[in-house]
């Protein structure tokens, strides 16, 4: 590489010339072929190929949001992961979880990670909320060609509002479609394999103004119902000690609930389903 090429600075044009805050818009110009969505894809589907992440729940509670997932990761009849984790932060006040092609979901949830960063360290602020999902639906929409080969990224998206008017909730969720719709959910919300399962759960447990201890309950419990009807779900499993990962976003930021707290939760929804059947035996 030639001096006249880089410039004094050892950078190319592309790194110098950049002006925008979007970090995915400057890989698209520089390595396009570094994004998920713009790679040679197969001539036929191979979905059934790569390992797929399953069902998300997010709920809102008074002060904010709840999203968990459960651990295990499918590839057609087999169970290819039983500890994978599919909820992230995405920064410091919202939440991702991923449902579909594990592999390009998680490099999907990196990217938009740095792509957030980017923008706050280009800009000096935070971008709000309806940006933020704005931006993912921007994503998901690139990985169309992808999806229609059975490798599909469907996430869900939470996250602390802090531009909520007064008297109004600051939790909000918002989920997508395929080819990057995005559509804002009002108190609950589930995707993946066993998201009927878990939103019919979601829909008699969840009510407004729970606080974050009850929400939390509603999200595993809900999860524990997806699992016991769709076989994509991993349950909770006390010997190996893997609980689902859930995240709560408050005015305090994002922060991962640690495994001794799902499990306290967990362990008491079990008991009390254990004592029922007991009662009905």
């Amino acid at each position: 590489m030639t001096d006249a090429s880089t410039g004094r600075s050892g950078f190319t044009p592309a790194y110098l010339d950049r002006v925008g805050s979007s970090f995915t818009d400057f890989l698209g110009s520089s390595a396009p072929d570094l994004l998920p969505g713009r790679r040679a894809l197969p001539a036929v589907p191979v979905g059934e190929l790569a390992p797929h992440a399953t069902t998300i729940v997010a709920a809102t509670f008074a002060g904010g949001v709840l999203m968990g997932g459960d651990r295990r990761a499918t590839m057609g009849n087999l169970i290819s992961s039983r500890d994978i984790e599919k909820v992230y932060a995405a920064d410091s006040w919202s939440v991702i979880g991923i449902a579909g092609a594990a592999g390009i979901a998680i490099e999907m949830v990196r990217l938009y990670q740095v792509e957030l960063e980017h923008y706050e360290k280009i800009e000096g602020m935070t971008m709000s909320l309806d940006g933020k999902a704005n931006r993912l639906a921007a994503m998901i929409r690139g990985n169309l060609g992808a999806a229609m080969q059975g490798l599909a990224v469907v996430p869900l998206f939470a996250g602390y509002d802090l531009d909520a008017a007064e008297g109004t909730s600051p939790g909000r969720i918002f989920s997508y479609d395929v080819t990057g719709g995005n559509y804002e959910e009002r108190g609950y919300a589930s995707v993946g394999s066993g998201s009927l399962f878990a939103k019919n759960s979601l829909k008699k447990t969840w009510r407004p103004g729970l606080d974050a201890d009850a929400a939390t309950r509603t999200v595993v419990e809900s999860l524990y119902d997806a699992a016991d009807d769709d076989s994509a779900t991993g349950g909770p499993d006390p010997v190996r000690r893997l609980y689902p990962i859930v995240y709560r976003v408050d005015a305090e930021g994002a922060v991962r609930l640690t495994d001794d707290q799902v499990a306290a939760v967990a362990d008491a929804v079990i008991a009390e389903r254990s004592a029922s059947q007991s009662r009905e035996g």
